[in-house]
């Protein structure tokens, strides 16, 4: 008779590995409907006003969030993964986020950032810190054998 408190059924990903996989998936969407918006004329380009609802983009920032996204669905695979994707995203969104308080309106900003860009760049920061640093548990209930 099998026992009914083993399924066989492999464990769960832990709660970074799903909130990685779900930042991959909304910034690889994300990459992928500004190019829509963008095309893939003037490429790093910040004089057009092309926006994806409150943010500007040019096709090298869709590119930046499609690497971004595969990023978070190929390391949310593990937990150490995982938490390497919540340091990229603390690391480089902070680094994002610096970047638009300096380049804001210039006209060397290959990005294309705006103000609405900057407090996503430093909410994503926060996530990454987040992924990278909650606690998880790692016991596992097992069934007692009575």
């Amino acid at each position: 008779m099998a026992s009914a408190g083993n399924t066989g059924a492999r464990r769960g990903m832990a709660w970074p590995q799903t909130l990685a996989l779900a930042f991959g998936v909304i910034y690889l969407l994300v990459g992928i409907v500004g190019f829509f918006i963008t095309g893939f004329d003037a490429f790093a380009d910040n004089t057009q006003d092309e926006m994806l609802l409150f943010f500007m983009i040019n096709p090298l920032h869709n590119i930046v969030h499609i690497v971004i996204g595969l990023a978070g669905i190929v390391l949310s695979r593990t937990l150490a993964g995982a938490r390497t994707y919540g340091w990229l995203l603390a690391v480089g969104y902070a680094a994002a986020f610096v970047y638009g308080l300096i380049a804001i309106g210039k006209d060397w900003d290959f990005l294309n950032i705006n103000a609405a860009d900057n407090v996503l760049h430093i909410a994503t920061a926060l996530v990454g810190l987040v992924i990278a640093l909650g606690p998880v548990n790692d016991t596992v209930a097992r069934p007692s054998r009575a």
